[in-house]
This record gives structure tokens, C-alpha cells and sequence, in this order.
């Protein structure tokens, strides 16, 4: 127990969750969204800055998998595709994917299961890629400082 929930007694530990629950919707769904504490963000932006490397060559040898026998000579001798850079497509992939993990996890899940062990692979298996994308916007609206402000437009 941290030194605020000792100093405002047991009411604030009963309220907690509500205290640190957002709502949002999305299509005919309301969401409840667990804002998360500094450390958790700073986490998760650090792995925005610093992928993991094991990660980013997982997905590097995906996406050569996925090449023509052109393609795979032109990423041998210069490590582009189409003018990119194989490599740095791999990093944004993984940290696109990390991200949306990572926020769909402060979902607060209404039969009391947990999202702890969730994979990218779960949620590609449920949502469209835009789809991903937009629960990520609608929990990163909510979980932001700015949330008082959004919320009151």
C-alpha cells in the first residue's frame, strides 16, 4: 500500500479503480480503460526508442519471407526494397505492433480475465489492422493528461 492510499484510508481503496477507470466508445461499445501510472508510459516509450532487438529480427526475417527472388537481391546488395530500408520498416513494424499490445492491455476486461499474456497475434486474430489502430487513438485519448480537455468537446 502507497503513502497516499495510507493517508486517505480505506473509502479511497474501495474507489481505486473507479478513480483510475476511463470510458470510451467505439461503434456500439463502451470501453473502461485502466489510466496507467508513470512508470507503466515510460515503459512503453522507451521501448518506442530502444526496440527490442531480438524483436525487430523476428520481424526482419518475416518480412524477407514474404519477398520476391527480386526483392530478396535487391535487400542483398543494398537493404532496401522499393527505396526503404528493410530494416527500419522491421523496427516501425515492431514498435507499431508493441504499442498496440501494450494499450489494448490497459483494456479492463469485463469478465475479470486478464491481458497480461497477450500477444500481437491475439489481436490481429480479432481486429483489422485499422481497427487496431483506432482502439489505440480512443485509449491513448483517454490514458492522456489532455483527457479533461478532449472529453470536453
Amino acid at each position: 500500500m502507497s503513502k497516499i492510499s495510507q493517508a486517505l484510508g480505506s473509502k479511497y481503496q474501495e474507489n481505486k479503480l473507479s478513480i483510475l477507470t476511463r470510458k470510451f466508445t467505439i461503434g456500439d461499445y463502451t470501453a473502461k480503460v485502466r489510466v496507467p501510472n508513470v512508470k507503466e508510459m515510460e515503459v512503453i516509450y522507451e521501448y518506442f526508442k530502444n526496440p527490442n532487438e531480438d524483436d525487430v529480427e523476428k520481424t526482419y526475417q518475416q518480412l524477407l519471407s514474404l519477398l520476391t527472388a527480386e526483392e530478396l537481391e535487391e535487400v542483398t546488395k543494398t537493404g532496401m526494397v522499393g527505396g526503404r530500408s528493410l530494416r527500419e520498416t522491421a523496427k516501425n513494424k515492431t514498435v507499431i505492433q508493441y504499442r498496440i499490445v501494450e494499450y489494448i492491455k490497459f483494456l479492463i476486461p469485463e469478465n475479470g480475465e486478464s491481458l497480461a499474456d497477450l500477444e500481437y497475434s491475439d489481436v490481429e486474430e480479432e481486429y483489422p489492422f485499422a481497427i487496431q489502430l483506432a482502439l489505440v487513438d480512443k485509449i491513448h485519448e483517454v490514458i492522456s493528461p489532455e483527457y479533461k480537455e478532449i472529453h470536453a468537446k
